[in-house]
């Protein structure tokens, strides 16, 4: 997950603001009523092209009195001015990952396990695929909130709960209409401020469940880290190794995540292998998580290494996480394609970006749709969904005042609860997740119990 963050972490402060609106309660009947009309009901497929306003601009806004005093602190708890967010909740961000879902579909529709393996070392790829360029940090959830999307085009929908403060931990559970696979996991982004960069280690298990060949896949996302924080240009890097089981056949995939390295000849690059349960070595994986991945033969992929490489000089960069001097660490040259191997496959290419996402935070297609709110959906969505919190709205409208003004408010209201649940001795209650154990892992998870698209949200909490 990776993830990506940015200038700014999340912001404590504020003053309570409320308002009481009383409305006439309804009967038992009438309740039913509306449960019984509205839990059949489909939330439409919408396809919002465009925000309905452009990127606010920062260049008027300095971050370095703030986290000057935070260098190798873990950043969850300093306030950032919101003109540094993204008009989405980092629980729609982590809807993201399906943006490429026909990729799992692909996955289930193989016979053989290391053709799958591939597939779905390639959709883990994909899913952190939509960070680069993405510098806006989202904004943080409430004790709470909720996401749902529904995507009958893709038959799968998706379910995601905040179900921990401190530590800020989110779960999601998406699934196949058509019963195939099931993909789940619980993030713990952990952020830490080095001077010239924010590094987020995206704590958490990812598990894809691919149930008609009764497989379960499990993996963590890479670290990610964003450069020029203080100044200079953005630019985003993840890198790490990646490790993706097959509980079911003892088949593995090993993914590096290349840092760019002194030169910046690495960067965004991705390369690993798939071996069987006998550790023989199956298949080569190649590409960046920027573009595209392939697989060859070790073989060829060998052969191909020993007959020469590029040899292209690229600009030196300095140590990213290095404190000293006030220059900006240059982003490298990237070299726009892969050096494709003969005889590869191709296993998946990135969606184009819009023509105008650099004026909409960056956003892929994909992304731009996520909060779109039509008006026959909200009688649908849970009250804790997230399309309704009045700071993102405000921000997607170019509001950055009453972005700012109403993010407090929740705040505060989020604070003003906890001290009132301390003082009755009362513990938060999860709504759709419950902590219980990874039945592949061992570890610790929080699972989906159910009954969400049931669309009963009576006991639902007023958080907004």
């Amino acid at each position: 997950m990776k993830i990506t963050y940015n200038r700014l972490l999340s912001t404590e402060v504020g003053i309570a603001c409320f308002e009481v609106v009383l409305q006439p309660v309804e009967s038992i009947a009438q309740v039913a009523g509306r449960l019984e009309s509205t839990s059949h009901q489909k939330i439409p497929v919408i396809s919002q092209k465009i925000l309905p306003a452009e990127m606010i601009s920062r260049n008027n806004f300095s971050v370095w009195s703030i986290l000057k005093k935070c260098i190798g602190m873990e950043l969850s708890k300093i306030a950032m001015p919101v003109v540094f967010n993204e008009p989405l909740s980092f629980l729609q961000r982590i809807s993201e990952y399906m943006e490429h879902t026909h990729l799992i579909h692909k996955a289930c529709s193989l016979s053989d396990s290391i053709e799958r393996m591939q597939v779905v070392a390639a959709f883990a790829v994909s899913a952190v695929a939509s960070q680069w360029e993405r510098t806006g940090k989202p904004f943080n959830p409430l004790l709470g909130e909720t996401y749902e999307l529904v995507r009958e085009d893709e038959c799968y929908r998706l379910i995601s709960e905040q179900v921990s403060h401190h530590p800020p931990v989110s779960a999601f559970h998406a699934e196949s209409l058509k019963k195939e696979f099931k993909f789940h996991g619980s993030i713990y982004p952990k952020l830490k401020f080095w001077g010239k960069s924010v590094e987020a280690e995206p704590k958490g298990t990812m598990t894809l469940e691919l149930l008609k060949h009764k497989e379960a896949y499990t993996w963590t996302n890479p670290m990610c880290c964003v450069h020029n924080i203080i100044l200079g240009k953005l630019w985003i890097e993840q890198y790490g190794t990646v490790e993706i089981v097959n509980h079911s056949t003892g088949d593995k995939c090993v993914l590096n995540f290349k840092p760019c390295g002194m030169f910046g000849k690495e960067l965004h690059k991705v390369e690993g292998y798939i071996q069987d349960k006998s550790k023989k070595k199956r298949l080569v994986i190649y590409g960046k998580w920027t573009e595209c991945m392939y697989s060859v033969d070790p073989k060829v992929y060998d052969a191909s290494k020993k007959t020469g490489g590029d040899s292209k000089k690229l600009k030196q960069v300095k140590d990213e996480h290095s404190c000293e001097g006030e220059e900006a660490d240059e982003m490298p040259e990237v070299q726009e394609t892969v050096t494709v191997i003969p005889g590869s496959a191709l296993l998946w290419r990135i969606t184009p970006r819009p023509a105008h996402s650099a004026q909409m935070y960056n956003f892929t297609s994909f992304a731009m749709t996520l909060n779109e709110l039509e008006p026959s959906m909200e009688r649908l969505l849970a009250p804790t969904d997230c399309r309704l919190r009045p700071d993102i709205r405000a921000m997607e409208n170019g509001d950055i005042d009453t972005a700012s003004t109403e993010k407090e408010r929740l705040e505060e209201k989020q604070r003003a609860a906890r001290r009132e649940r301390s003082q009755d001795k009362e513990e938060w209650s999860t709504r759709w997740f419950q902590l219980r154990t990874n039945p592949y892992t061992g570890a610790e998870d929080w699972l989906y119990t159910g009954g969400y698209f049931d669309r009963n949200y009576s006991d639902c909490p007023n958080i907004y």
